[in-house]
């Protein structure tokens, strides 16, 4: 299991030939409570830095991109009834969705938790 991220702060979680992505916990607490989640169809081909998912919260709307190209194949469905998971398990029950990827090498362009923290510091400053 290995665990990326973007630098619009979505996270990615590859197992085998399957990848759970969903927002930085860092993401959803800029955004403040979460009220609304807008998950993708399973079946539905993504493309890398595409809009993925829309995440709606008390602050503002924001779009969940696709760290990599490749097809959904499962979606957390829970998340209609339950959106709030995103803000209280990020990284674990928050997840958005599950996608196949279709290029590993699209992997290699994302950043590593060092470089994601590395990252996060800079905004901070």
């Amino acid at each position: 299991m290995t665990l990326y991220f973007t630098k619009e702060h979505e996270w990615i979680r590859v197992e085998g030939d399957q990848a759970t992505v969903g927002i930085s916990n860092h993401a959803q607490e800029a955004l403040g409570d979460i009220v609304f989640a807008e998950v993708p169809e399973a079946g539905k081909q993504l493309s890398k830095g595409a809009e993925a998912a829309v995440v709606e919260s008390v602050k503002a709307a924001s779009d969940v991109y696709s760290p990599v190209s490749g097809k959904v194949i499962s979606v957390n469905a829970a998340l209609a009834d339950k959106p709030e998971t995103i803000n209280e398990d990020a990284y674990g029950e928050g997840w958005i969705l599950v996608v196949q990827p279709e290029d590993a090498e699209q992997l290699n362009e994302l950043l590593s938790p060092d470089d994601y923290a590395e990252l996060l510091e800079g905004e901070d400053h």
